[in-house]
């Protein structure tokens, strides 16, 4: 059964409202915040499997220019925030990654959890690819629209990388299946978390 992950789009299963847009708007300075804090823990996750896992030599060699990449994203976060003559502010707690986190499987065996770490990270690439389109078309800075295309492409980029990996490494269909339950999953997750500006997810 062929079934190609390259080929699929992000699949996401219930879209976010294009108003969130004008509640993301209403405080620049926390959706600016929450977006740093979410590059930063993007380098760190790339890191994290680095680490975890030295022995899968092309993933090791995909995500170490990806830790660069996500760390200067931080870099253009914190600088957009001086230009504006705002702050970063704390990082706040990421509910919408605990719950997913959530429904990684445990227990199973360290290569067992490679295939839900990747998987995790490819859908939090997917719903920030998504919500920095909404941002790219909706937002009434037109300045602020072409940033954010920006990143919009890196992170369509880095959604598929992961599951390029996921599929190299645990077979087609088994990711495609998988896969198939997280975004079900990450549906009743949005479906359930109170719709806020604040966070970028």
């Amino acid at each position: 059964m062929d079934l190609p992950l390259q080929n699929t789009k992000l699949g996401l299963k219930l879209p976010t409202d294009p108003r969130w847009v004008n509640l993301a708007e209403m405080d620049l300075a926390e959706i600016l915040t929450d977006h740093a804090y979410c590059e930063q823990k993007a380098a760190t996750a790339c890191i994290s499997l680095i680490q975890g896992y030295p022995e899968r030599i092309e993933m090791v060699e995909n995500l170490a220019p990806i830790v660069t990449e996500e760390w200067g994203h931080f870099r253009m976060v914190l600088s957009e925030l001086k230009k504006r003559n705002l702050s970063l502010g704390r990082q706040r707690k990421d509910e919408y990654v605990n719950k997913l986190m959530e429904f990684q499987r445990k227990g199973q065996g360290k290569d067992e959890a490679l295939l839900e770490k990747l998987l995790t990270c490819a859908l939090i690439e997917a719903r920030s690819c998504e919500r920095f389109r909404l941002l790219s078309l909706y937002c009434a800075d037109e300045e602020l629209r072409g940033w954010y295309h920006k990143f919009m492409v890196a992170e369509a980029e880095h959604y598929r990388l992961f599951l390029d990996l996921a599929e190299q490494y645990f077979g087609k269909e088994r990711a495609w299946n998988r896969w198939q339950e997280y975004l079900r999953y990450e549906a009743e997750i949005m479906q359930n978390l109170p719709r806020r500006g604040d966070r970028m997810h």
